[in-house]
């Protein structure tokens, strides 16, 4: 979930200060908030100001003011194509939503998430209250955890010919002919790992998206960059799943349970979080 008001100007405050709009982090019940509200809190997003709450009716906004000579449309452009301002201001945005998630059931909302006025953020809250409130139930005792395929592609195609059944079929069918006829169908192996290779990895992932989608109370598929590997080796698929907190031993259980089936065959799983539902956050 994410906004940004048309470009507008607004009023100078009666100190004299810049204008300023309010930055919204997440959303939550009320009550829950103002509990979580009693105890220390994060630096806001801006080192100079503090967090703050929007209410309407029985929901909440943590929010923090900042300036819109910095976070108005076209000079927020601009600041987002400096990095060190960007990844400062990320990671400030993320401690203060995982802050309010790991205490009570939020809707965060992404990086980037202005209103120019306090009005806007109480009229967000009010016409979309219904749906808020629906999200905030589903997500209760529930925490986002990423899952990362990793595919070691030398070792996957060194071992394809044994993973594969029709592979596995010619592979048998080579040690048992002749040695010129050994050789023709040895080639067409050769020239059939890759592809086979291919649908290996994508029958591996659904089989790890079905099993932990019995434990995982929801899944999103979420994109690869091309070509995106690290030291674990290319990366072959990522998911999110959506866990009841009561139920994340016997998912880790699973998942480690699934990786070893796959380690030999040249995969490897990585399971990160827990991150606030970002994921789920829109239904």
């Amino acid at each position: 979930m994410s906004a940004r008001e048309p470009k507008k100007m607004s009023r100078e405050t009666k100190s004299g200060r810049k204008p300023e709009g309010f930055y919204v982090y997440c959303i939550a019940g009320r009550e829950s908030l103002s509990k979580v509200f009693e105890d220390a809190l994060p630096g806001a997003i801006e080192s100079d100001v503090a967090l703050e709450l929007i209410a309407q009716e029985d929901l909440a906004a943590v929010v923090s003011p900042v300036p819109l000579s910095d976070y108005g449309e076209d000079a927020l452009q601009q600041h987002l194509t400096e990095a060190t301002w960007t990844a400062v201001r990320a990671m400030r945005h993320e401690k203060v939503v995982e802050h309010f998630s790991r205490r009570t059931s939020v809707v965060p909302l992404r990086f980037g998430t202005i209103y120019l006025e306090r009005a806007r953020v109480e009229q967000m809250l009010s016409e979309r209250g219904a749906e808020l409130r629906a999200i905030i139930e589903r997500l209760r005792g529930r925490e986002e955890w990423g899952l990362n395929i990793y595919s070691d592609r030398a070792k996957l195609l060194e071992n394809i010919a044994t993973l594969s059944p029709s592979l596995r079929e010619l592979s048998e069918s080579a040690d048992a002919a002749t040695p010129g006829q050994s050789y023709l169908i040895r080639k067409k192996i050769d020239t059939m790992r890759a592809s086979v290779a291919r649908e290996e990895t994508k029958r591996v992932a659904a089989k790890v998206e079905r099993e932990l989608s019995k434990i995982g109370d929801d899944v999103r598929h979420l994109r690869v960059l091309r070509d995106e590997a690290t030291e674990h080796g290319e990366l072959a698929a990522k998911f999110a799943f959506l866990v009841d907190r009561n139920r994340f031993d016997e998912f880790r259980s699973a998942a480690e349970r699934v990786a070893e089936d796959y380690t030999s065959a040249g995969f490897r799983l990585e399971l990160t979080g827990p991150w606030p539902a970002y994921n789920f956050a829109n239904g």
